[in-house]
């Protein structure tokens, strides 16, 4: 699926927005507002990460003196190769290694973001605008992305792991032998015996996999993976919640989303996701998301039995759950074969109610799922059958821009070669919106607009 950046969403926020990991090291990732499956070359994201340096009082630091230590590994532009825009540091104004979103929704390079933070800014950099809160937002999407364009540019990962040490984009090497026998003593201790010492090491190494990139390749290269795995369905809880959020941080590494999946982590997973506590359920629908990312993950997933589970999670889960359940589905259901999975899990129930209660913060999300799945015709109908129409031609009146976009390109697929949901839509009084959104709208919601009042012009010609 090819994509595209403009603009993201600021609803990536730790109180439950699009939440990834664990609190205080989320990775959160974005369904864009403006998404249907014929779009999803405009889809828009971002992403964060974090590091902690001293650094000079305030008043001395700005955003053109930021050091970071270690920073000499950052790959560097390379010389035949122009960087797309949206995959490049506005600080470093270098290609991003580990980007995150602050509260303006802007991407960073974490740790020169984090640099400014720690020497008391409170400004976005780039739009100094006031930072509403100083969370970093990491954007695991635009991480893979970044990641497979430097594959299909022959350009080198940030870090290699080799005989104990870790290369740098300059050939270089960082000796990391004493990092490699903690992480290694800490993997062994995984097996113990003892239910507390798995469980101090499962904790620790949950707080190692969220700190940094070089930790996540150094503990799958230790072996933790599948030891974690195995832990993910223990009877201990904290151990059971620390093992699975381990695998959801390590899995922001590209790389170690095919060892996550060799070591057979799904089944666990889903049967966490069924059972488990809500952090659990949440961590292991948001672990879900990350391993879907790669496209031949989406078919294994959606045929281990997950969909039911997240639908679960999508109608009775907490906020942050509902959430990163609404994530996993929406990037589970871009593959045609989970669509009918989907709809016969019940997914169309939850939805509606997302769009009709006035008081949830869901529509967004609910009409990004329902786009994807609405070129599907089991989806279609069983859609048009929970009398969505009227609530989506009431979101044509009232929504707001992104919204009316959505419900009108959901409308314009529902009423494809169907002549009794045209009808319907004439009789509701939809033409006077879609007229007025053919001038104020979007640009794709007035292409989307026109092309459903010339079906309606033709079936009153009939």
């Amino acid at each position: 699926m090819k994509m595209s950046f403009h603009g993201l969403s600021q609803s990536l926020v730790e109180s439950g927005k699009w939440v990834y990991v664990e609190n205080n090291a989320k990775t959160i990732a974005s369904i864009p507002r403006s998404f249907s499956a014929e779009s999803a070359d405009e889809m828009t994201i971002h992403k964060t990460q974090s590091s902690s340096n001293s650094c000079e009082p305030p008043s001395l630091c700005s955003a053109n003196e930021i050091q970071v230590d270690g920073q000499e590994d950052d790959i560097k532009k390379p010389d035949a190769t122009a960087i797309p825009d949206d995959f490049i540091c506005p600080i470093s104004l270098e290609l991003m290694r580990d980007p995150v979103i602050v509260s303006t929704g802007q991407t960073y390079e974490r740790s020169y973001i984090q640099r400014w933070i720690d020497c008391g800014n409170k400004t976005c950099p780039k739009t100094q605008q006031k930072l509403l809160y100083l969370t970093l937002t990491p954007n695991y999407v635009l991480r893979s992305l970044i990641t497979r364009w430097c594959i299909n540019n022959n350009i080198g990962h940030p870090t290699e792991l080799t005989n104990g040490k870790i290369k740098k984009s300059d050939g270089s090497f960082r000796d990391i032998s004493g990092d490699i026998a903690t992480i290694q003593a800490l993997v062994r201790q995984l097996s113990s015996r003892s239910t507390e010492e798995r469980r101090a090491a499962a904790t620790e190494i949950r707080s190692l996999s969220k700190r940094s990139t070089d930790n996540r390749i150094l503990l799958a290269e230790a072996g933790a993976i599948p030891v974690l795995v195995n832990l993910i369905t223990t009877e201990d809880g904290l151990t059971q919640e620390n093992a699975v959020t381990s695998i959801l941080n390590l899995s922001i590494y590209e790389n170690n989303k095919g060892l996550i999946m060799l070591a057979g982590a799904v089944p666990s997973i889903v049967q966490v996701l069924r059972a488990g506590s809500m952090e659990v359920k949440e961590n292991a629908a948001a672990t879900l998301f990350s391993l879907s990312l790669a496209d031949e993950n989406k078919i294994i997933i959606g045929a281990s039995g997950a969909i039911p589970a997240l639908v679960e999670l999508l109608q009775n889960g907490s906020t942050r759950g509902k959430k990163d359940a609404a994530t996993a589905l929406f990037n589970l259901c871009i593959y045609q074969g989970n669509k009918g999975r989907a709809v016969r899990a019940g997914i169309v129930k939850p939805l509606l109610k997302m769009l009709i209660d006035s008081s949830n913060c869901m529509v967004d999300e609910a009409l990004t799922i329902m786009s994807v799945l609405a070129n599907h015709q089991e989806a279609k109908v069983t859609i048009v059958k929970a009398g969505t129409i009227p609530v989506l031609i009431d979101l044509l009146r009232r929504g707001l821009p992104r919204n009316k976009e959505n419900a009108t390109a959901i409308l314009l697929a529902l009423c494809k070669r169907d002549t009794e949901s045209l009808a319907c839509i004439s009789r509701l009084g939809a033409i006077i919106p879609l007229t007025e959104l053919t001038k104020s709208g979007t640009e794709r919601a007035k292409r989307k607009a026109t092309s459903l009042l010339v079906h309606l012009r033709k079936l009153q010609q009939l």
